[in-house]
């Protein structure tokens, strides 16, 4: 176990899934965990990433920055993407190496995978074929850091893991209408068209690709559990275990948000990759096991949307 006394940097504590590691180091006890917001630190500036690593010498890292969005979003900007989240990984991982941290977790995505991969997916399937093109960019950018890491621990001898989750939801995900992930893009739909009293709702494609969401919560459980656990594997899915249509998908958030209307699917827009569903038998084997089923998780997040709702319009929609 390590000792709460370690000194843990969170990179990208104010997102979605670093609050949620926040929330689970403060819980769990742990007295020096470090984080800095963008005015104090960009992490895509390299000269300032070293300063703090040498001033702060944290003994653990975990990595959860990232510039993200959904299809729309990776499709306009694919530059962005690439270039913003190489900056930012590399500078993290090489300053974690040149200043000695113990054990490095990176944050990828389950994108990184081919577009028709093998179902469930596993680890040793990157790289078998090509990616889905609406989030290329974000992907090419994850396996860098991936292949980064893989590579620091094998000539190093060094921890540098790397975690990659299947689509998360939660509280604190993004809500902006242009960069939002599906399950936030579907709450916010619903719930405006709940308010303005509206006859139907227009969401993107046919509905019938298959998904697997994992809450945000059981991430940081799984991460909590990574950093405190010894085995061999440097890549690890994390993932639910379980997929919904798209279609049905809608049907939930539909009932929880208590929208009347109808549901109208534009089938012009994309679909992206028709199925996905992760084979997390390796982190499953060091003990991991979600405990957030999807209908409870959905009504949680929904919950905190509702509750944070004009916070949420001023800054993010």
């Amino acid at each position: 176990m390590i000792n709460k006394n370690a000194k843990v940097y969170v990179a990208g504590h104010s997102g979605m899934v670093g609050s949620a590691v926040l929330r689970k180091l403060i819980n769990s006890g742990f007295k020096k965990i470090i984080y800095k917001d963008f005015n104090h630190l960009d992490l895509r500036d390299q000269a300032a990433v070293n300063n703090f690593f040498k001033i702060e010498k944290p003994d653990f890292v975990i990595d959860a920055a990232a510039k993200v969005g959904g299809i729309n979003a990776n499709k306009e900007n694919p530059y962005e993407f690439l270039i913003d989240n190489m900056r930012i990984q590399n500078n993290i991982i090489q300053f974690s190496l040149e200043h000695n941290v113990k054990k490095l977790l990176f944050l990828g995505s389950s994108c990184i995978y081919p577009k028709f991969s093998k179902q469930p997916i596993k680890e040793e399937y990157l790289l078998k074929g090509s990616l889905e093109k609406t989030n290329e960019a974000y992907a090419i950018a994850k396996i860098s850091g991936l292949k980064l890491c893989e590579y620091i621990s094998k000539n190093f001898n060094k921890r540098f893991i790397s975690l990659m989750p299947t689509n998360l939801y939660g509280q604190n995900d993004n809500f902006h209408k242009d960069s939002s992930h599906v399950i936030p893009g579907m709450l916010m739909k619903f719930h405006n068209a709940k308010l303005k009293n509206q006859k139907y709702v227009e969401l993107w494609g046919t509905g019938n690709p298959l998904r697997e969401f994992l809450h945000v919560d059981d991430l940081a459980e799984a991460i909590y559990l990574v950093l405190h656990s010894d085995f061999d594997d440097n890549v690890l899915n994390v993932g639910s275990g379980n997929e919904v249509s798209i279609k049905e998908l809608s049907t939930i958030i539909k009932k929880i948000t208590s929208f009347n209307g109808d549901i109208v699917w534009n089938s012009k827009m994309p679909d992206g990759t028709p199925r996905k569903i992760l084979d997390s038998s390796r982190i499953n084997k060091i003990g991991f096991s979600p405990k957030i089923n999807l209908y409870d998780g959905l009504e949680q997040t929904y919950d905190w949307f509702v509750k944070n709702y004009k916070k949420i319009r001023l800054i993010k929609m």
